[in-house]
C-alpha cells in the first residue's frame, strides 16, 4: 500500500441544523485518484473541502503525513501542498488568464515581481495540453475555458494533492478526455487527486478508489475496479434506480398555434434563427459548446437585444423585447450559471424563490410573510429539496439543491414558456430524475419548454422535436426518437467542421 497523505478519522461537520458529515473515515494515498460520489447533499463536497482546508471538522481527527493536525485552513493546506478546484469557480474576471493562474503565487524578490511568468505559463500549458490565450481577460472566457484556468492555478502551486469538485461539469467529451489524461500524468508523478463527480462513467474511467456517500455517512470505500455504475447508484440512493427518463411525450399536432415563433431572428451573437414552440412541446437545442445554443435562449428571454427578424409571442409580434417584458409575459429562463445569473447566495431559499414575483405575495406593496413562506415551501417540497428548510441561505446548499431553488424561482410565476439552459449541470443522478419528471410535468400542463443540455442523451430522451445549432444559427431539425447519441455526435462534429472549412 502506498503512503497515506491525508487521513480523516470519525470526521463530523454540522451547518446549523444540518448534519453534513457524521463520523466519516477517509484515507488518501500518494499517487491515488480517489473519487467521492453521492447525491447532492450526501456530504462529498464537504468532505473534499475539509481535505483542502476550506472547512475544519467539528469532531474527529485529521492527519497529514501521519501527523495529527489541530488547526486547519486553506493557507495551512496549501503549505502542505493541498489545493482545491471548487465547482463554482473563483476567478477574477478583470484579470488575464496568466494573472489568474499565478495570482498569489507570483515569483518575486524583496516584494518585486520577477520576469519569466510567460515562460512558466507556457510550461504549464504544455503540461496540461490546454489551448488558452495568456493575455485574454478571464471574464471573456466560456465556463469550460475558465475551468481550465482553475486547473492551471492548481498546477502552478505545485500541489501534491488536488481536490477537484465536479471538474468536468462544463467540459466537452474531448476536453474531459484531455483532463483525464492530465490526471493520469499527475498520478504518475505521485500526486494525488480527490475527484468529486456526478459523472459515474468518468469516475470508473479515471479513479483508483471510490468512496460512496449517503446522507453524510460513508457507505463504503472500494477499488474502482470492483464497482459498476449500477452498484454505485444503488449505494448512493440506498435503492435501485430503475427509470432514468420519463416516458417520451407524443409530438404536438402542427395545427396547434405556437406559443412562440422566431423568424430569421438576429442578435449580436446569433443570426437567422427560425423556430417554433407550441404548448406542451419540449423543443431541444443540440450543439457543441460554443455553437450558439445559449445565445438563442438569451434572445428569447430578452437578455440580448434582437436586431433583425421577427419574434411572435401568442400571435402578436413583440418589439423592444427585454427581460422585464419577457417575465411579465410568462417567458422565463433558467440560466446556465446559477451563481452569476440566477441566485442571490447570501439570501435564503425563500427569498430567492419569491424574488422575481414579489407581487404575488404582496398587497399594496407589503409582502405577506405567510404567503411567501407557503409558496416557497410548496415548491421546495415539490422539488425534493434536501433539507427542505427554506430559511437557509442558498449559498450554503449543495449545487444540486441550489439548482432546485433556481428552478423554483422561475416556476413560482406559472410561466407559459420555460427556457432551461443546462438544467442538470452539477446535479446528481437522483436529482436529475426529479428534474426530468418536472420537465415532463411542465409539458403535460401545456407549458412550452426549450431545453439545452451538453448531455445530449437528455435532449434526445426528453424532447419532442430538436434543432441542431452551429456557428450561432440553426442548421437543421432532427427527430429525437430516431437518433442515437453516437450518430448525433458524428453529425454535430461534421456540421461544425463543414462550417469551419467554408468560413
Amino acid at each position: 500500500m502506498s503512503t497515506a497523505i491525508v487521513e480523516l478519522l470519525g470526521a463530523s461537520k454540522r451547518f446549523g441544523g444540518t448534519q453534513a458529515l457524521n463520523g466519516v473515515d477517509l484515507t488518501l494515498r500518494k499517487g491515488e485518484v480517489h473519487a467521492l460520489v453521492g447525491e447532492n447533499g450526501a456530504g462529498k463536497s464537504t468532505l473534499g473541502k475539509i481535505v483542502a482546508g476550506l472547512y475544519a471538522p467539528d469532531s474527529g481527527e485529521l492527519r497529514v503525513d501521519g501527523v495529527p493536525v489541530s488547526r486547519w485552513d486553506p493557507i495551512r493546506a496549501q503549505r502542505a501542498g493541498i489545493v482545491m478546484i471548487a465547482q463554482e469557480l473563483s476567478l477574477v474576471s478583470q484579470l488575464t488568464v496568466e494573472q489568474n493562474v499565478f495570482l498569489g503565487a507570483e515569483s518575486s524578490r524583496l516584494g518585486v515581481l520577477k520576469r519569466g511568468t510567460t515562460d512558466r505559463f507556457r510550461a504549464l500549458l504544455e503540461l496540461a495540453e490546454f489551448d488558452l490565450d495568456p493575455k485574454a481577460p478571464v471574464g471573456t472566457l466560456s465556463i469550460a475555458q475558465q475551468q481550465k484556468v482553475e486547473i492551471m492555478r492548481a498546477l502552478a502551486r505545485k500541489a501534491r494533492v488536488i481536490v477537484m469538485d465536479e471538474p468536468t461539469s462544463s467540459l466537452t467529451a474531448h476536453e474531459t478526455a484531455q483532463l483525464h489524461t492530465l490526471i493520469r500524468g499527475l498520478r504518475e508523478q505521485n500526486r494525488s487527486i480527490v475527484y468529486v463527480s456526478h459523472f459515474l462513467d468518468a469516475v470508473l474511467e479515471v479513479a483508483d478508489t471510490v468512496t460512496i456517500m449517503r446522507d453524510g455517512v460513508r457507505v463504503r470505500t472500494a477499488p474502482a475496479a470492483q464497482e459498476t455504475k449500477s452498484s454505485m447508484v444503488e449505494g448512493m440512493l440506498g435503492r435501485e434506480l430503475s427509470v432514468t427518463f420519463p416516458p417520451r411525450r407524443p409530438s404536438v399536432n402542427e395545427s396547434v398555434p405556437p406559443l412562440l415563433t422566431l423568424e430569421g431572428v438576429t442578435t449580436a451573437a446569433a443570426h437567422d434563427i427560425s423556430l417554433q414552440i407550441r404548448p406542451g412541446e419540449i423543443v431541444g437545442l443540440l450543439g457543441l459548446v460554443g455553437s450558439g445554443r445559449s445565445e438563442i435562449a438569451r434572445a428569447i428571454a430578452g437578455a440580448d437585444p434582437i436586431t433583425g427578424g421577427r419574434m411572435i409571442y401568442r400571435g402578436t409580434e413583440v418589439s423592444r423585447w427585454n427581460t422585464r417584458k419577457a417575465i411579465a409575459s410568462g417567458v422565463v429562463m433558467v440560466p446556465e450559471d446559477r451563481h452569476a445569473q440566477g441566485l442571490v447566495l447570501e439570501r435564503s431559499v425563500k427569498e430567492n424563490i419569491s424574488l422575481a414575483f414579489l407581487d404575488r405575495f404582496s398587497t399594496l406593496g407589503v409582502i405577506s410573510s405567510r404567503r411567501e413562506r407557503a409558496g416557497a415551501q410548496e415548491l421546495a417540497d415539490a422539488l425534493s429539496m434536501r433539507p427542505p428548510r427554506i430559511g437557509l441561505d442558498v449559498g450554503g446548499l449543495s449545487g444540486g439543491n441550489q439548482q432546485k431553488a433556481l428552478l423554483g424561482k422561475w416556476l413560482v410565476g406559472e410561466p407559459d414558456v420555460v427556457i432551461l439552459d443546462e438544467p442538470t449541470r452539477g446535479v446528481d443522478i437522483g436529482a436529475k430524475a426529479t428534474i426530468y419528471r418536472l420537465i415532463a410535468d411542465l409539458a403535460e400542463r401545456g407549458v412550452g419548454v426549450l431545453l439545452i443540455s451538453s448531455e445530449h442523451e437528455e435532449v434526445l430522451a426528453l424532447s419532442t422535436r430538436a434543432h441542431t445549432v452551429s456557428g450561432g444559427t440553426i442548421v437543421g431539425e432532427i427527430d429525437p426518437a430516431t437518433l442515437g447519441v453516437s450518430d448525433l455526435l458524428a453529425h454535430l462534429f461534421s456540421v461544425d467542421l463543414t462550417i469551419g472549412a467554408t468560413a
